[in-house]
């Protein structure tokens, strides 16, 4: 046997023997009164540590789950934050605009404790007593556009929609305002289109607004094609017309 090797046995077997008698000292130290009690204090100290490692774990635990959950709502947040964006770039433009108080463009006879009041602007003119109310379409809403089967409103949107609404309602203004309009005022285009609206009235029309297609080319820039009567096939399914039809013409009264 090398010298090598017999030394690292001896050193190994010395090893043993030191930790033997280390465990035999450990041994004959619990059974002394005095290091008795500090190795019981001992004991007890490790048993609270231990319990203050759980307590940690725990806590450490629900940080990561609150940590996560806020990550979470961020992004929900955020979402949220570019819906918002996009809604204030894309106001519909049918929508009713409002105009802000004076003291509210002053800003300092403001409470700030106080909600602030907005007011919709104000008609330009009073409508005399002898203007006849028309009756308008109303716009469609979010809700009921989202109801529209897919297959009928295809790649529309509620913009488009109630855009086109605008317009007819446009033409049924323009086409009630010539009718109610005393004919000693009227132009001769003006009296042409009154008897056209006369003779094109019947029976069911009678104490309806409604329009044809000649009068959405006369009143506004629509194009009178197939997209124009998809959006006419949902305002039906919208209830916001109905259709007579009769002498060639196809009458959408206003419901």
């Amino acid at each position: 046997m090398a010298s090598s090797d017999l030394e690292q046995l001896c050193s190994h077997i010395n090893e043993k023997i030191g930790n033997i008698k280390k465990t035999l000292s450990l041994r004959n130290c619990g059974q002394e009164p005095t290091l008795k009690t500090i190795l019981n204090k001992i004991g007890d100290e490790i048993i609270v540590v231990n319990e203050l490692l759980n307590k940690l774990e725990l806590e450490i635990q629900y940080q990561e789950q609150t940590n996560s959950s806020l990550k979470e709502l961020f992004e929900c947040l955020e979402e949220d934050y570019k819906d918002v964006e996009h809604l204030k770039e894309n106001i519909p433009p049918h929508l009713p605009q409002v105009t802000v108080t004076q003291n509210f463009v002053n800003g300092s006879d403001l409470d700030p404790e106080e909600p602030v009041k907005v007011e919709e602007a104000a008609p330009t003119k009073k409508p005399s007593k002898e203007q006849k109310h028309v009756k308008e379409m109303p716009f469609v809403t979010s809700d009921e556009f989202n109801g529209i089967p897919a297959y009928m409103k295809s790649r529309l949107t509620y913009c488009q929609i109630n855009d086109v609404i605008k317009e007819i309602n446009k033409a049924v203004v323009s086409k009630y305002k010539i009718l109610h309009q005393p004919k000693k005022s009227m132009s001769s285009v003006a009296r042409n289109l009154y008897h056209r609206f006369i003779d094109e009235e019947t029976k069911e029309t009678k104490g309806h607004y409604f329009v044809v297609e000649a009068d959405i080319k006369e009143f506004t820039a629509l194009k009178v094609d197939k997209r124009f009567h998809v959006i006419l096939n949902i305002l039906r399914h919208c209830r916001r017309l109905s259709e007579v039809r009769g002498g060639g013409l196809t009458r959408y009264v206003i419901t």
